[in-house]
């Protein structure tokens, strides 16, 4: 594998320079900022704390991806994404569900099948298949919020409010090239503004849950 070859993924990116995406590269102060702010809300709360710092590796690695657009800022940036979407799962079915740790690891390891099986769904969709490895993230948050309705229905609500935001993230995401003729810095800058909005939102969903049963 190269590490270094070139990535040319998004509208605003018309050269390999540095900051041929000022816009994206830019926007990703909102998931640092969204890290401060769960930081500070999470204290004493060492999951939260770990989420948090996550949500900062995310605007890290984007940043990186999206100045220098190689492989490796790609991994970079795909890798804490990975590991905060992997990190929650296994807090909500532990602190939402109650489940023994063996039964929340078992229950995180279980997204991977399930992804699996969801993706070429939407893969083989015109519109979806853009993000078609992202789609399943709302599908399963918004599957979450409606069990959880009577079990725990402001932490049921919140997820859903969660997965309505990450969709209208996921649009515009989805939406970058097709109307680059028409934006010339694209849409993918609000995929981070409201991811940034959308994860922060979700460690306050946790927190919330958390501190309510403390």
């Amino acid at each position: 594998m190269d590490w270094t070859q070139a990535i040319d993924g998004y509208c605003e990116r018309t050269d390999p320079g540095y900051w041929s995406e000022p816009v994206n590269a830019v926007t990703n102060l909102a998931f640092i900022i969204a890290a401060i702010i769960m930081w500070k809300r999470t204290a004493g709360l060492p999951a939260g704390r770990w989420l948090s710092g996550v949500l900062g590796a995310i605007g890290v690695g984007s940043y990186l991806f999206h100045t220098h657009a190689m492989v490796w800022s790609a991994t970079l940036d795909v890798l804490p994404i990975a590991v905060f979407t992997l990190s929650f799962i296994y807090l909500a079915n532990r602190d939402f569900w109650g489940l023994p740790v063996w039964g929340a690891a078992l229950g995180t390891i279980a997204f991977f099948p399930y992804a699996a099986v969801l993706t070429p769904v939407f893969s083989s969709l015109p519109f979806f298949s853009i993000s078609s490895v992202y789609w399943v993230l709302p599908v399963l948050i918004a599957a979450y919020g409606l069990l959880l309705r009577k079990r725990a229905s402001e932490t049921g609500h919140g997820l859903l409010i969660g997965a309505g935001i990450l969709t209208l993230s996921l649009v515009f995401r989805s939406l970058d090239e097709v109307l680059c003729a028409h934006i010339p810095a694209g849409t993918h800058f609000m995929w981070h503004i409201l991811n940034g909005v959308v994860l922060g939102w979700m460690i306050e969903v946790w927190r919330r849950h958390k501190t309510s049963v403390a």
